[in-house]
């Protein structure tokens, strides 16, 4: 049945699609989420019928990571159309150079992806490790586009950089210690090549949220105002000030508040006009990431969101680090951005589906008899609960409370049965249900029973593991928007939390996006056993990937890289199958040879003592041998 507008705005209210979507995720008629290639385009894909279609047709079960190209694409032309805006408005004299910062998600795919568009936007690569440059180094790059090398480095890793310099590539040795400067120095004596330099400046202004401690003056990287005098004082001396090309800046991940921008673009940018004062030829400042992802969609100072557009940030580095250059009368710097949290977040969509919900409470237990033969507490607990209603739910609840609490004194007394127990836990819960119904109709229901709607909220088991694709969710309480692909145009009726299927208790996914607060349960649909049900975790494009951990030995999810076309049609331009579990265990360092031989090793004792036949011996070993090619997550 086709969605009305009551239905789309209950839908919107719940889960806020507008508010976080950035434009790229929508609901159609038949109550499916869809994804487009950028905010506005025609071209849509019915995200349930993709699903579909990547179970029946190419055997592609849950978890899946759909990886959509075109948004990385989007997202990096809204990067540099934002800049350029702003350099034409302010008359700014200097260009902007977007990097990618590899740290984020090195993904080839997405590397590559960006990399497509270099000539246009003269997009370039950040490597914060050997592994990252030796990748980056192959990439093909716009000549006049940056490789900055970021991170401590020894002197492999800057030889590994001198190889790209002859190679012809822009690279930018971004020195993070004076001891490094000597090294690359050594090697340039030695060798005859001599990347160009960045010096990375500690400013003593901080960012905003969760990651405001990587600037200020106890930040990691960054050298203080008196290393920076030493850097440029050394070379002098060996004759090398003409490679000092760089000044970088960085102050935390996902800014939450344009101010903090604004003061420390005011700062790097006076630091880069007294080193042009002192004579160096720096002539690009490299701004860092920063650039925050509107999580939540309230477009706020929360930690997961921003009080501010992609256009409002580029208006306020380039005017502000205009207005100091103007002030101190030096030229405007080129500007290198890192912004790969905005650059990816939004382009991988990760879809789990519910395989069971874990008992709770009174759910689906018989209706409870009481007679004169039971305790006295078990029959109070039954008046309570076939008599609650509007006007006395609150009071009946505490009552129950009170109950409860005797019921488990009793118990532990040995005055009660197991039994009796039992009897009096499904009464309490059903009363604690219908009070918390009761609750809803009422105008200001106490604030208790939102804590009870979390307690009484069904746990549904959800195939996926939260180390492996959600991390941050579980390692700094980072909120991802969270709802089914489907059935939009149908009542909600359920509240719940999600679990995943490892076997860690911290598994668990109970804290969900809201445009005012931190909603502790999701509304969802009744869940069916025999139906799918599929719901799409978002914008964990950004660091999930690269994060992730092989916790329980669970693997990477399958994979599908979907290009959406006109009149809601896709092609899959690849699909990767996810771990097997033979990977799995090796990557434990486990060898399959040795494990099948001592599955084997045990089989064949028993035989010897007459408990297996030699048929039956082979039989196991070859089921035990076929496992390894079996998927590390459920099937059915």
């Amino acid at each position: 049945m086709p969605m009305d507008d009551e239905q789309l705005q209950t839908v919107q209210n719940v889960y806020g699609v507008e508010n976080w979507s950035a434009g790229y995720f929508d609901v159609n008629s038949k109550g499916h989420l869809i994804v487009r290639p950028a905010p506005g385009d025609p071209r849509t894909v019915d995200l349930f019928d993709l699903v579909t279609s990547l179970r029946d047709e190419r055997k592609l079960h849950t978890p899946i990571l759909l990886r959509f190209p075109q948004i990385l694409t989007h997202q990096l032309r809204k990067l540099a159309i934002s800049y350029q805006q702003a350099i034409e408005e302010y008359s700014y004299k200097g260009r902007h150079f977007p990097v990618f910062p590899m740290k984020v998600n090195p993904r080839r795919e997405v590397v590559e992806e960006f990399l497509k568009d270099t000539s246009r936007f003269t997009v370039g690569l950040e490597c914060g490790s050997k592994p990252e440059l030796y990748a980056g180094l192959a990439q093909s790059q716009n000549p006049d586009s940056l490789m900055i090398c970021n991170g401590f480095k020894d002197e492999s890793f800057l030889r590994l950089a001198m190889l790209g310099a002859e190679a012809g590539k822009k690279v930018v040795v971004v020195i993070e210690k004076l001891s490094e400067l000597v090294t690359t120095l050594n090697l340039a004596d030695e060798t005859g090549v001599m990347p160009m330099i960045g010096l990375r400046s500690k400013l003593y202004s901080r960012g905003s949220g969760k990651w405001a401690s990587s600037g200020g003056e106890s930040a990691k990287f960054g050298l203080t105002t008196s290393e920076l005098l030493d850097c440029v004082r050394l070379l002098k001396e060996r004759g090398k000030l003409g490679s000092l090309k760089l000044l970088h800046s960085h102050i935390g991940s996902q800014i939450t508040d344009i101010k903090r921008v604004k003061t420390a673009m005011k700062e790097a940018a006076r630091v880069y006009a007294k080193l042009r004062l002192l004579g160096t030829p720096i002539d690009t400042m490299d701004i860092g990431g920063g650039l925050g992802v509107d999580y939540d969609g309230s477009k706020t100072r929360f930690e997961s969101s921003m009080n501010y557009s992609v256009q409002e940030f580029a208006n306020d580095v380039v005017y502000t680090i205009k207005a100091v250059c103007d002030e101190e009368n030096v030229p405007h710097p080129h500007l290198v951005t890192e912004s790969g949290r905005m650059m990816t977040a939004y382009h991988a969509v990760l879809i789990t589906s519910i395989r069971d919900e874990i008992e709770t409470f009174a759910d689906d237990k018989p209706e409870v008899t009481v007679d004169d033969d039971d305790p006295q507490v078990i029959v109070e607990l039954k008046d309570l609960c076939d008599n609650i209603n509007g006007k006395n739910f609150n009071e009946f609840y505490h009552d129950a409370l009170e109950h409860k609490d005797e019921l488990h004194t009793q118990f532990n007394l040995g005055l009660i049965s197991l039994e009796d127990r039992a009897k009096g836990e499904v009464l309490f819960w059903e009363t604690c249900a219908r009070a918390l119904k009761e609750s809803e109709s009422a105008k200001s229901p106490p604030e208790e029973f939102e804590d009870l709607k979390r307690i009484l909220a069904s746990k549904y088991l959800c195939n996926f593991s939260l180390f492996r694709s959600v991390p941050d969710s579980w390692a700094i309480g980072q909120l991802f928007p969270i709802m089914p692909i489907h059935r939009l145009n149908e009542p909600l009726t359920d509240f719940a939390t999600l679990v995943d299927v490892t076997c860690d208790s911290d598994g668990r996914i109970d804290k969900f996006v809201d445009l005012k607060d931190v909603r502790e349960v999701l509304e969802l649909h009744k869940w069916k056993p025999d139906e799918p049900y599929y719901l799409g975790i978002f914008m964990v494009g950004a660091y999930q990937e690269v994060m992730g951990s092989f916790h329980n030995l669970f693997g990477l999810p399958n994979e599908a890289h979907v290009v959406m076309e006109a009149e809601g049609r896709w092609h899959i331009t690849k699909l990767v199958q996810g771990s097997k579990l033979g990977e799995m265990v090796a990557f434990a360092r486990y060898d399959k040879a040795q494990l099948l031989a001592g599955y084997k090793q045990q089989l064949e004792a028993r035989q010897h003592a007459g408990n297996l036949s030699g048929e039956r011996v082979d039989q196991l070993v070859a089921a035990y041998e076929a496992m390894v090619n079996d998927t590390t997550y459920l099937t059915r």
